[in-house]
């Protein structure tokens, strides 16, 4: 990545939560079944075709098990060895749709379609580099909107207030370690993002900084500085991160890893949350939310249920 920054040479690239097995292609030599859209930008044709008749059936895990690695959390919360982690889990999914017509079909700001291995579709940023700004959005908190009131509601909830000074805290750290004049440019603002089921709102912030003029050079040392994304690890990273792998049970893979472009100047990525995964003859869909603290297992499990959605107009 930094020889790709250093040569101006535009490339793709897709890099697993755990960093283990990342992924850059130059954009062109992009095999032909890896598509993106990134904010628009992208490298396929739209599928004009009537659209069918849509299913997605759900098999959660059990609240009983939920509330096992719920508790495992909640645990080192309390014994302060982290303010936030982020607990996720995986759903059992049945559809009609291939990944490939989930991927054509669905709206979101940075959509993936990995082979016919996983699709992303997902609302959040991880950070993008214009003129040498950095800027990143974390979200967090989500509500249906059609809850009266509901943006007063999530902007009043003090437990989703806690969550999200502690994950603008984070972010606004982590930018300043690879960029100066780092500041909070908009805290707490409402995202709109529409399902297949509901309408919901999401609660972000933009934080900013300024790069080295010579940032094009070290982008992958920038890049891999700022992983994991704090708002899908929590805070401390490095202890949260311990912990979410032994409460979650399971290999999150690719899953709230991170992908994004490089045009030759600039940077645009996303958070790869909003995840389907095969895995043989079966479909996955991944899953959750920002544990603190204050957090109410019965809460947290249907929130992690109400995210496994697709973001058809």
């Amino acid at each position: 990545m930094n020889q790709y920054g250093k040569e101006g040479i535009p490339f793709l690239f897709i890099i697993d939560f755990k960093m283990k097995v990342p992924m850059v292609f130059k954009l062109d030599a992009l095999p032909d079944d890896i598509l993106y859209n990134i904010n628009g930008i992208k490298n396929y044709e739209e599928i004009n075709s009537e659209p069918k008749d849509f299913f997605l059936n759900k098999s959660p895990i059990s609240f009983d098990n939920y509330k096992i690695a719920f508790e495992k959390v909640i645990k080192n919360l309390r014994y302060g060895n982290s303010y936030l982690v982020n607990l996720t889990k995986e759903t059992k999914i049945e559809t009609n749709l291939s990944l490939a017509e989930i991927f054509h079909r669905s709206s979101a700001k940075y959509k993936l379609l990995y082979k016919d291995n996983f699709v992303v579709f997902s609302p959040e940023i991880f950070i993008k580099i214009n003129n040498a700004v950095i800027s990143s959005f974390p979200m967090k908190g989500t509500i249906d909107a059609t809850i009266p009131d509901a943006q007063k509601i999530i902007l009043n909830d003090e437990k989703e207030i806690a969550e999200h000074y502690t994950i603008v805290d984070l972010i606004r750290n982590d930018l300043s370690m690879v960029a100066k004049n780092v500041k909070v440019d908009k805290f707490r603002y409402i995202d709109h993002i529409k399902t297949n089921e509901k309408h919901l709102l999401q609660v972000s912030s933009q934080i900013s900084g300024k790069l080295p003029i010579d940032y094009q050079e070290h982008i992958g040392d920038i890049i891999f500085k700022l992983l994991p994304a704090g708002s899908i690890s929590g805070a401390p990273k490095k202890k949260t991160i311990e912990i979410i792998e032994e409460a979650e049970g399971y290999e999150r893979g690719y899953y709230t890893g991170i992908f994004g472009l490089f045009n030759g100047k600039d940077v645009d990525s996303g958070v790869m949350i909003r995840f389907i995964e095969k895995k043989g003859d079966e479909i996955y869909y991944k899953s959750g939310g920002g544990i603190t603290v204050n957090s109410i297992a019965e809460n947290e499990y249907n929130e992690l249920i109400a995210k496994v959605y697709v973001p058809f107009n």
